[in-house]
């Protein structure tokens, strides 16, 4: 079995059809076919249905795919490690992430002690992002809710407190705490179905006995508090995304009934090579977590 053949077939799994992963692969399609038919002889199992000009994985291709995935996935570690040794990726940490404001003071600090680092951060739902992951295209996800799964190692950084905020002159705006059903019939504003705190208001307006009433929908986090501002409606935020230059405009209010929190996890793939950066950023992450975050920082 030679690593052409491994490649062949991990093309045409990809593509479930034969002319176009010839295409991609530059080579004719009777050639591909053969090469297939040959691993098919080889392991002594079909790897594909064939149905007139339609091809698809069968349960031994599925099985066999996965295998196959790791074997690439090694070789491509392998490839980032060595350049990574010859100093080539110029310290880039590579991260998805659905809500990094409050991470922000440490992402300072760190770039005070590795200033050369490059930070690229993608944004996405809570299944966009575990994709992401799992496809290594990002080294890191700081998410919430955490991101775990069978391959994945979840570590958790902070335990936010979730506050009903609503505009300045609102009915509930002189009140220290309330019940979230008491807010049943007001207007929400949250992100798009998907997205971590979409989820949570949903959930938490679920547990206190009723549906929100989502009356505007956004994918960029920071609308959300644009939005509460200029009286479109009330929203769940952790109290971190409510700061000093907002006071003036909205205002938090602790909630009683339910308990209303969330955890902030730090996501990574268990035995996926990081890069120096990454794992360097990685191991500040939980140690800053640990002795900062919940003393300097004042996180709840």
């Amino acid at each position: 079995m030679y690593l052409l053949q491994l490649l062949y077939f991990h093309t045409v799994a990809r593509k479930e059809h034969m002319t176009r992963a010839a295409e991609e692969l530059h080579i004719a399609q009777p050639s591909l076919s053969k090469a297939i038919f040959k691993l098919e002889e080889e392991l002594g199992v079909p790897l594909f249905e064939r149905v007139g000009r339609q091809i698809k994985l069968n349960n031994f291709g599925k099985a066999f795919l996965n295998r196959v995935d790791r074997i690439f996935i090694e070789l491509e570690d392998g490839k980032r490690e060595l350049s990574d040794m010859l100093k080539n990726e110029k310290s880039t940490v590579s991260i998805a992430a659905n809500n990094v404001g409050p991470f922000f003071k440490l992402i300072e600090g760190y770039l005070k002690l590795y200033p050369n680092t490059i930070f690229r951060q993608t944004i996405g739902s809570t299944v966009q992002m575990q994709q992401q992951l799992l496809n290594r295209e990002v080294d890191l996800c700081i998410s919430s809710p955490p991101i775990e799964g069978d391959f994945i190692e979840c570590i958790t950084l902070a335990t936010e407190e979730i506050f009903l905020i609503v505009p300045n002159g609102h009915k509930f705006a002189e009140y220290k705490e309330i019940n979230l059903l008491e807010a049943a019939n007001c207007p929400f504003i949250s992100l798009k179905e998907g997205f971590g705190i979409r989820d949570l208001t949903e959930k938490l307006c679920h547990h206190a006995g009723f549906k929100p009433n989502i009356i505007f929908e956004t994918d960029v986090s920071a609308n959300l508090m644009e939005l509460v501002n200029a009286n479109m409606g009330v929203a769940l935020l952790p109290i971190l995304q409510w700061n000093d230059t907002q006071q003036n405009k909205s205002v938090p209010i602790r909630i009683k009934e339910p308990v209303c929190n969330r955890k902030m996890g730090l996501s990574y793939i268990k035995g996926h090579y990081l890069t120096t950066a990454s794992m360097q950023f990685k191991d500040y992450l939980i140690v800053a977590a640990e002795l900062k975050w919940h003393k300097a920082d004042g996180i709840a």
